[in-house]
């Protein structure tokens, strides 16, 4: 592979050409700068990259000698600008933060750059992650449409192979959803896994920090540094003779074709492969998690947001005016109902989830949507979030304009490890659902 195409390569193989002394970081880096030059115009992945900047931190982790190199040495991350960067603005995406430096790093961001990361940039946001009206960043497979979700920039910069891989955040739907619409793995974690200090939330009891990259095997790299564990170590996952759910949940008949036919297409595959698949059907108690979400992220969000309103109202998005402004006169009965209910199906979900290898269930309505208008539906996701359980979007279909579609895996909470297992096997069964990438 010439130097110009390092680009393609996804992180565990470029981590190897660094470590065997093949490529340098800063040979890599002008590679992913480059095309970055190439497709910004189209894409338009980044709120703030600065090459010079990218150039100088290569070099510096070139100088490093091997013995003091990190887990991640050479490795470029995109951060998402709601995470605090301590040499790059956090704008949130919003007018009352232009320009704004806070002269220190998110804790995700410390430990990816501890770990030897090349902290490259940082991507694309909506409105403080909170709002579904589009940012300015295109999907790369279809500059018309929209690649979803508030970690838009970090799901297009992987996609597009800008990056190897990129951090996210999650409320509703904002990695698993960008994921699909994309064609890549979104991986969102356990919630409270991951430390969430320095980066700016709208759901105390919702948002997840989480990722995207083109590979499980890029996926395991970063939960090893992250420390994810399960309290036993998940033995080697074989799909022949698993028993995997099929659950569309009660919102099912808002799937278009797309993601029928890959839900059709999986359970083929996978039986094909040996394993079994039988239809979930999840008790009536779950079937208000979708009012219960908006409960609770409505609750969290008046109350994250009174500072910028306070101050700056006339700057916010109207979507937030109102929710801090309680327009939907939800009472405090209703917050605690949400709180309350949500808490005591976590355990029940574990249980019916610990019966099986995992839940399959839908990542998008299907594609993603034309326009940058809105970033899509997230109706697929929000019960899965408010759940806390990990989730991980599986590429691998394609919906009727031959734009990726992808399909969510579920495991118990703080099966982390064990769901990436499944994943990566699930993963290269999934590569034969049909889609495949043009970039």
């Amino acid at each position: 592979m010439s130097f110009h195409n390092l680009h393609r390569l996804n992180a565990s193989e470029a981590l190897q050409l660094i470590r065997d002394d093949r490529i340098s970081v800063e040979q890599y880096a002008k590679s992913l700068l480059n095309r970055i030059q190439e497709r910004d115009d189209q894409v338009q992945a980044w709120a703030y990259l600065d090459p010079e900047l990218v150039l100088s931190q290569a070099r510096s982790l070139d100088s490093i000698p091997k013995e003091q190199r990190g887990p991640l040495h050479g490795l470029a991350v995109g951060v998402k600008d709601i995470m605090y960067t301590k040499d790059m603005p956090t704008e949130h995406n919003s007018p009352i933060y232009r320009s704004s430096f806070v002269q220190i790093d998110a804790s995700p961001v410390m430990t990816l750059r501890k770990a030897g990361a090349l902290i490259f940039g940082k991507t694309t946001t909506t409105e403080f992650a909170s709002i579904t009206v589009g940012s300015k960043t295109h999907n790369p497979h279809d500059y018309g449409r929209t690649p979803g979700g508030s970690s838009s920039g970090s799901g297009a910069a992987v996609a597009d192979m800008q990056v190897p891989f990129a951090l996210g955040t999650q409320t509703a739907g904002s990695i698993i959803r960008p994921g699909s619409f994309n064609g890549i793995f979104g991986f969102k974690p356990t919630w409270g896994a991951i430390s969430r200090e320095g980066v700016r939330f709208c759901s105390i009891n919702l948002d997840t920090v989480g990722f995207y990259a083109r590979s499980v095997q890029d996926l395991q790299l970063i939960a090893d540094v992250f420390r994810l564990s399960d309290d036993e170590d998940p033995e080697p996952f074989t799909v022949r003779g698993a028993k995997f759910a099929l659950c569309k949940t009660k919102v099912w008949p808002q799937a278009g074709p797309g993601t029928v036919q890959a839900m059709e297409k999986a359970t083929e595959l996978l039986r094909s492969a040996g394993a079994e698949v039988e239809e979930l059907v999840l008790p009536e108690e779950f079937n208000k998690m979708q009012d219960l979400h908006a409960f609770m992220m409505g609750g969290d969000v008046r109350v994250a947001f009174l500072g910028e309103y306070t101050v700056a109202k006339d700057s916010l998005d109207d979507f937030m005016v109102r929710q801090v402004e309680n327009a939907s006169k939800m009472t405090r009965r209703d917050q605690l109902n949400a709180l309350d209910t949500i808490a005591s199906l976590r355990p029940k979900i574990d249980t019916i989830a610990g019966g099986y290898a995992a839940i399959l269930t839908p990542s998008s309505p299907d594609e993603a949507p034309e326009g940058l208008g809105s970033t899509g539906s997230a109706v697929f996701n929000t019960m899965w979030t408010a759940l806390h359980v990990p989730a991980i979007n599986i590429p691998g279909f394609s919906g009727g304009n031959g734009l990726p579609v992808g399909l969510t895996l579920i495991a118990p909470r703080y099966k982390d490890r064990y769901l990436l297992n499944v994943s990566e096997e699930v993963g290269k069964i999934f590569k034969e659902g049909g889609w495949v990438s043009r970039l």
